[in-house]
């Protein structure tokens, strides 16, 4: 299969920074999970991101999933950082390594 330049470029540790400050560890790995790939939250206060089990990379933004398929966040790609929110909260989230 081929690998989107994207995608390997987001594997590894994330420090994830939420709207109040609260920061925590994501890490995205490159084993597949179904047809997504295996993610973790360590640390997290927001509930929401610390059920993060899965990830995956599409149209440049990487989408970061609770178990069931909920998408818990939704991040774009940026200058070595991800930017984006918490799909229930709409609170912004910000991941940088």
């Amino acid at each position: 299969p081929v690998v989107a330049g994207g995608r390997s470029s987001v594997v590894g540790t994330w420090n994830a920074k939420d709207a109040a400050g609260a920061s925590c560890k994501v890490s995205l790995s490159s084993a597949p999970a179904l047809d997504l790939y295996k993610a973790s939250a360590s640390g997290c206060p927001n509930k929401d991101l610390s059920k993060v089990t899965a990830w995956d990379y599409r149209d440049g933004e990487v989408y970061l999933y609770q178990p069931g398929g909920t998408v818990a966040a939704r991040l774009r790609q940026g200058g070595g950082a991800l930017d984006g929110a918490l799909s229930k909260a709409g609170a912004s989230l910000a991941m940088v390594r």
